[in-house]
């Protein structure tokens, strides 16, 4: 279950889930956030996702990333996390 956050960040971001219906939006995975928001949001985006739901969930999520899930992220994009999370995890940003 998402939070009130979370959930009103998807709201503000609707138009990146498009292909999902609108009564799914509010309960999409934080997996699926996180791809969406780190593939086709802005930086911006970005830091307010990570200031939601926290640097060491970001990292969890991209420690659980294989096969094809890995995939899903543009090189660049994988990228730029592997370099965010070894900076910042265990931090409290």
């Amino acid at each position: 279950m998402n939070s009130p956050e979370v959930k009103a960040f998807i709201n503000q971001h609707s138009n990146l889930f498009w292909y999902t219906p609108e009564d799914k939006k509010e309960a999409i995975s934080h997996e699926f956030l996180v791809e969406t928001i780190l593939n086709y949001g802005e930086l911006e985006d970005v830091r307010e996702l990570i200031h939601i739901i926290g640097i060491n969930r970001l990292a969890e999520i991209f420690q659980s990333l294989n096969g094809r899930k890995k995939l899903n992220y543009y090189p660049e994009i994988y990228h730029f996390l592997s370099i965010l999370i070894k900076k910042y995890e265990h931090s409290n940003i």
